[in-house]
């Protein structure tokens, strides 16, 4: 019987020995599957914000370049606007200085004369003219007080009067030249030039 007893604990250890194998495989194999599970997360998160990464980067990319083409051609469309406007302008003055060859604009010069003359108001000063005018500046000069001088001026290339009252402190500018670049600025806040 000894040896039954021997045999029965034998057993038993054997037995204890096979359900603690089984539960440590079982353990294992849940550790092992948890294990596996959270490096799956952790690669699916660190997949993720690398993505994230790469996106954001590449949208920074991207807006940066688009950021830059868009001042790119902002700028290639100033230029185009200011030559097109630089362009008119340079016509409309040569059709002014066509013009400016009519008897239209020496009664038109006469009538800029008067309406300085009036607003010096007799008073003594200095009238300037293009140049080419200076063969009305006798007509000119009656409209304006005794000792105003008439002067040519290179400065005005289209014509028109321009006049100076030192005592009134008042400068009168009717030329061509000052009306045609005072409507550059309404015509560049106005024109709606489209470069094609």
């Amino acid at each position: 019987m000894p040896k039954n007893k021997t045999d029965n604990f034998l057993k038993a250890i054997k037995k204890y020995a096979s359900a603690q194998k089984k539960a440590m495989r079982g353990e294992v194999k849940q550790l092992k599957s948890e294990r596996v599970n959270e490096a799956e997360q952790k690669g699916i998160r660190d997949s993720q914000n690398l993505i994230r990464a790469k996106l954001h980067e590449t949208r920074n990319a991207n807006t940066a370049l688009l950021a830059s083409k868009t001042l790119e051609g902002q700028k290639k469309l100033y230029i185009e606007r200011a030559k097109m406007t630089d362009d008119i302008f340079r016509l409309a003055s040569d059709k002014l200085r066509d013009y400016a060859q009519t008897e239209e604009y020496r009664q038109k010069l006469m009538d800029s004369a008067k309406a300085v003359a009036e607003l010096f108001n007799g008073s003594d000063c200095v009238v300037y003219i293009n140049e080419r005018d200076m063969v009305n500046s006798g007509e000119i000069k009656s409209f304006f007080g005794e000792n105003t001088e008439i002067r040519a001026d290179k400065t005005i290339k289209i014509g028109g009067v321009r006049g100076y009252c030192e005592s009134m402190g008042i400068i009168a500018d009717e030329t061509l030249d000052s009306k045609l670049e005072a409507q550059r600025e309404w015509f560049v806040e106005n024109a709606t030039l489209s470069v094609l």
